[in-house]
């Protein structure tokens, strides 16, 4: 290796001397082939930071949808395993052998190929350490009846409470699931999943628009745009579809509505934060700065987005994909105009994150988008404040998910992002990400299998990390 510094007409800071102190070890020293490295990577231009890199946390999980954090000092991570279980990492970086909570008998049965049906949320109480409460989104065999006189229900999708067991802080007690909230699902895919405490302290789930394509499919109501057939991204008084919601979990019973919801008072169900979106299914609160609301919503055909989330916002599905205007008769076209505002007046909000889908036409390479976290942590200099986000994969068949990172630049306009090649990883993942999560202290963590479906053993937890420790 070699290594030439210039010095500016012999003006010598205090970092310039360390810097040539261990240039000449790394050089001359034997057994300094670490030093070395770190040279080597902060040599090399970056930007945001330095070199970045995963390290296995856990693995022999099916099918890992994210990383929770439990809001006491005991410094566990949660993993939510679709399957139905959820695993405990305890404060020594351990999987432990037995599963929180398991309500695999409870579900609906999963198709192994693929399915977004299964455990898809936890979240704990703010209080967890006081009331040992918490929370799980998951889905159930479907109730008699159906969408139509013709059709029946495809599951019903459960929000349910629980609280730890009085003996054992690392089990759930069975015995105590009290039912929030319950759905009627007419179609496998679009179920949203992510559930999450806000920093209100007020519980948000991520409901999908009921599934199908174009938002059209049995169970899928007509709304005001009549331009495009369909459906419950638009419509917020016939179902709860295709929303964000929040409810009041401390009071009421099941809950109660927070009087600062939106809709309060006004058209619509008060149950809704926001609305207007196809598959919401990753989202997350910035943990510092303005702890702004960011979903990753699925796309169809032609483009995935990120939006920044607020109280009573329409976020375009089905009149719009991304920023551009929707087409349910030809998927793959984009209509030439569409509204701006919805028939309440309320303006159609753009995505500060849009990505090209594999099928568009003019190209792309996202199978989903997964959105990701607001990175808070110390471990990654350089990187305080990017969004971290990715890809399913690239492509359909194909282990090949990517991660991107952008810098957050007002909402006025889309932002611009850039692949984070890892240093042990520099073309993409070699895994379909699906998930996120971020610990109390604000690092991140990916989720990701080798198989698309929920099963096997391939599934791992890994941490983001400085490319010169792994």
């Amino acid at each position: 290796m070699k290594i030439t510094l210039t010095a500016p007409k012999a003006r010598f800071t205090f970092a310039s001397l360390l810097l040539l102190v261990l240039t000449s070890m790394a050089l001359t020293l034997p057994g300094c082939e670490e030093i070395e490295e770190i040279l080597e990577d902060r040599a090399r231009p970056q930007t945001g930071g330095a070199p970045l890199d995963l390290q296995l946390v856990a693995d022999s999980l099916a099918s890992p949808l994210g990383v929770v954090a439990v809001p006491d000092q005991t410094n566990r991570l949660f993993v939510i395993d679709q399957v139905g279980k959820v695993w405990v990492i305890d404060q020594n970086g351990r999987k432990l052998s037995r599963p929180f909570i398991d309500v695999s008998s409870k579900m609906v049965p999963l198709s192994p190929n693929y399915d977004e049906r299964g455990l898809l949320g936890l979240a704990f109480h703010p209080q967890y350490a006081q009331n040992g409460r918490f929370f799980i989104y998951y889905t159930l065999p479907p109730r008699a009846g159906g969408p139509t006189p013709t059709t029946t229900w495809n599951n019903l999708s459960r929000i349910s409470e629980f609280r730890v067991s009085s003996s054992n802080p690392n089990q759930a007690d069975m015995g105590t699931e009290r039912v929030i909230l319950q759905l009627d699902d007419p179609q496998t895919n679009h179920n949203g999943g992510t559930i999450a405490f806000g920093p209100d302290g007020y519980l948000y789930i991520a409901i999908g628009d009921g599934g199908g394509a174009n938002d059209v499919a049995p169970g899928h109501v007509e709304d005001w745009y009549k331009a495009n057939a369909g459906g419950n991204g638009q419509d917020i008084e016939a179902n709860l579809f295709g929303d964000i919601l929040r409810l009041d979990v401390d009071r009421g019973a099941p809950y109660a509505i927070p009087r600062d919801n939106p809709l309060v008072g006004r058209p619509g169900r008060d149950e809704i934060y926001a609305y207007g979106f196809r598959n919401p299914y990753r989202f997350s609160f910035d943990m510092a700065g303005g702890r702004q609301l960011f979903v990753g919503d699925a796309g169809q055909l032609l483009y995935e987005e990120v939006s920044i989330v607020k109280s009573g916002g329409n976020y375009g599905w089905n009149v719009k994909e991304g920023t551009h205007c929707f087409d349910a008769a030809n998927p793959l076209q984009e209509l030439s105009n569409c509204p701006t505002v919805d028939a309440y007046g309320v303006p159609l909000s753009d995505p500060v994150i849009e990505m090209n889908n594999y099928r568009n036409p003019k190209g792309g390479r996202a199978t989903t988008i997964i959105g990701g976290n607001v990175y808070r942590g110390i471990t990654l200099p350089g990187y305080h404040g990017k969004y971290f986000f990715g890809t399913f994969s690239q492509g359909p068949g194909t282990p090949n998910g990517e991660l991107f990172m952008a810098t957050p630049m007002g909402e006025r306009s889309l932002w611009s992002y850039q692949e984070v090649n890892l240093k042990g990883r520099p073309n993409d993942l070699g895994y379909y990400l699906k998930g996120f999560g971020q610990d109390n202290q604000g690092e991140l963590y990916l989720t990701v299998s080798s198989l698309t479906g929920p099963t096997g053993t391939t599934g791992k937890v890994y941490k983001l990390v400085p490319g010169w420790r792994r």
